[in-house]
């Protein structure tokens, strides 16, 4: 094999490894999913939405519906508001039920959606009424070790 060939072959090997790399830092970057040509925006307040960033996924059973477009925190309420846009192809009724949740044991939060039952859909705008806050990890182990020395006490 001479020395043409041979740096030939390196150098696509090189590429297909480059090309490799760029695909998986779209993928952890949250760029591949549902498209969102055309949405609606939802806002929902929450008390504590612990590690959740913007461009997180909004999935409903497993399904990416939509991305967390803004986090700001609310000084009157002192509670963060997120919005969120939804692909118009997903409708969701008033009394769904919007939940902060982590992929696996230290994985990405995202925002799950659990729909309701009411015959009136959210529209543009609307506010999620029912919220659930992230799980802390920091609050649970706390509260076990608290409870635990409780325990030990008596």
């Amino acid at each position: 094999m001479s020395r043409t060939t041979l740096d030939l072959w390196v150098g696509v090997f090189v590429v297909i490894g480059i090309a490799a790399l760029f695909f998986l830092a779209l993928r952890v970057g949250n760029f591949a999913g549902v498209d969102l040509s055309e949405t609606y925006t939802v806002k929902a307040r929450f008390d504590n939405i612990g590690g959740l960033k913007v461009r997180a996924p909004v999935k409903s059973a497993g399904v990416v519906v939509g991305r967390v477009d803004s986090i700001v925190f609310d000084t009157h309420t002192y509670r963060a508001e997120v919005e969120f846009t939804i692909a118009t192809r997903y409708e969701f009724p008033r009394d769904t039920i919007a939940s902060i949740l982590t992929s696996g044991l230290l994985g990405e939060q995202y925002i799950g959606l659990d729909a309701g039952v009411d015959f009136d859909m959210l529209g543009d705008g609307d506010l999620v009424q029912m919220t659930q806050s992230a799980v802390v990890l920091e609050k649970l182990i706390g509260q076990f070790m608290f409870d635990r020395a409780g325990a030990a006490n008596d």
